[in-house]
């Protein structure tokens, strides 16, 4: 509780800088925004807008059940994708800050039957709260980055303590689940991905082609989710691109579309000419980076090549998605840092899927080889192409592992809409018919 006084201010500062809903703040103190609805509830948790879109298909899994849900999660952009996809069955609240009287505010309001949380959302008051109301708690799509892993380990006690309140750990791959076993985790089976399942939303088809028709036949390459610091590599990159395809264009997608008016001053700065999708400017023969700065519009950038770099692997690590560029038919190169992905990149690269690049002069040389390679190219699409789908499954697999937990919460709905709807009937006074004559009366 010492810190709760100092919230406050760190949610201002957040909102001033665009990334909290200043308007919704309560809700990170745990005042509910909405009323909780009638009948069972279930409490789901993902982090961003990858983990949001991860357990999209699960929703709508849990959502034929018969049963609401509440789904929290910690990023305006995550919000916005929301609020735009889930059904009236489903309701958007930014997740309470993990303090216990924002929990405890929380928990008491939306009274949840069962608890589901994505990925690595670790959260000890809130775990805690939820034991005390004996609520179930999974981790599903679970993974267990190498660095939380080493810290969990220096701290064994506090993980056999957080991690063994968990009633099911679904993970990512067997070796996410080794990790949760060896920390405490009670029952841990392995699901897949449960991104090899999501489907990108279709890029608007007559944009799609107004965007190609502007491009026309310059060579193109999209670097996706970059982060802070890589789109200044992606600028060097396109440098020495443009040495030997001088008409050559590149777009670059931010992971944090927020950073875009900074990400186009530091590369106008740098000589480049470039126009925001944002600005709906049209790219002109002197456009030299196109920066993708909308929310939901993935499908339509990688439209617009059949090369793809992904971020968050060359200056930051972890990797970012490969799931969506390979079902969308794109070669995929990456830089080495891709633990988050680690599975996915590996069967990539088994089957010759993906590449990976240790700089920018080796991302340089890869684009400008599948410039001029169209059987290379070709072969890497395909290839991407049927290793994610061989992976796929996860959200059937998970949602066999969670029949035990949901199953009780349907039938419990199904009581509850049959004492709402059965007639109350009255026989004390009125009724002459004669009394049921029983056997041996």
């Amino acid at each position: 509780m010492i810190a709760y006084p100092f919230v406050g201010p760190f949610l201002r500062a957040r909102a001033a800088k665009g990334k909290e809903d200043h308007a919704r703040r309560g809700e990170r103190y745990g005042y509910a925004s909405v009323n909780r609805p009638l009948g069972p509830v279930v409490w789901l948790h993902a982090a961003s807008v990858g983990e949001s879109l991860a357990i999209m298909p699960l929703i709508e899994r849990i959502e034929g059940f018969d049963v609401s849900i509440v789904l929290t999660t910690g990023t305006v952009t995550s919000a916005a994708i929301a609020e735009e996809r889930l059904s009236p069955q489903t309701h958007h609240q930014y997740v309470p800050l993990d303090m216990q009287r924002a929990i405890t505010r929380f928990l008491d309001h939306w009274r949840p039957d069962l608890a589901i949380f994505a990925e690595s959302e670790i959260w000890p008051t809130t775990i805690r709260e939820l034991a005390k109301r004996n609520v179930p708690q999974i981790l599903v799509n679970a993974r267990m980055s190498d660095r939380s892993n080493r810290r969990w380990q220096q701290r064994t006690a506090l993980a056999e303590a957080v991690f063994g309140q968990l009633a099911q750990v679904i993970a990512q791959s067997e070796t996410d689940a080794q990790r949760f076993r060896d920390l405490g985790a009670p029952w841990v089976t392995v699901a897949g991905n449960l991104k090899t399942d999501v489907e990108l939303p279709p890029a608007n088809p007559k944009e799609l082609a107004a965007l190609r028709a502007q491009i026309g036949l310059r060579p193109s390459w999209v670097a996706a989710s970059t982060h802070d610091g890589e789109e200044v590599c992606v600028a060097d990159t396109h440098r020495m691109l443009a040495l030997h395809e001088p008409n050559v264009l590149t777009v670059i997608v931010p992971r944090h579309p927020e950073r875009s008016a900074q990400i186009a001053a530091d590369l106008a700065a740098q000589g480049l000419r470039v126009t925001t999708r944002s600005s709906r400017e049209p790219i002109t023969n002197e456009t030299q980076v196109f920066l993708g700065d909308t929310i939901g519009e993935m499908a339509l950038y990688l439209g617009l090549s059949r090369i793809v770099f992904m971020g968050k692997s060359l200056k930051a690590e972890g990797g970012q998605n490969p799931f969506e560029p390979a079902r969308a038919g794109v070669a995929i190169l990456s830089g080495r840092y891709v633990q988050n992905f680690r599975e996915a990149y590996e069967n990539l690269l088994k089957a010759g899927g993906a590449r990976l690049v240790r700089d920018e002069k080796m991302l340089a040389g890869h684009v400008l080889h599948l410039f001029r390679n169209e059987n290379d190219l070709k072969a890497m699409q395909q290839a991407g192409y049927e290793t994610v789908n061989a992976m796929a499954g996860a959200v059937e697999t998970t949602v066999h592992a969670l029949d035990a937990y949901i199953m009780p919460l349907r039938l419990k709905s199904g009581l509850e809409r049959l004492r709402s709807t059965a007639p109350d009937f009255d026989t004390r006074e009125g009724d002459d018919r004669p009394p049921v004559q029983l056997a041996g009366q």
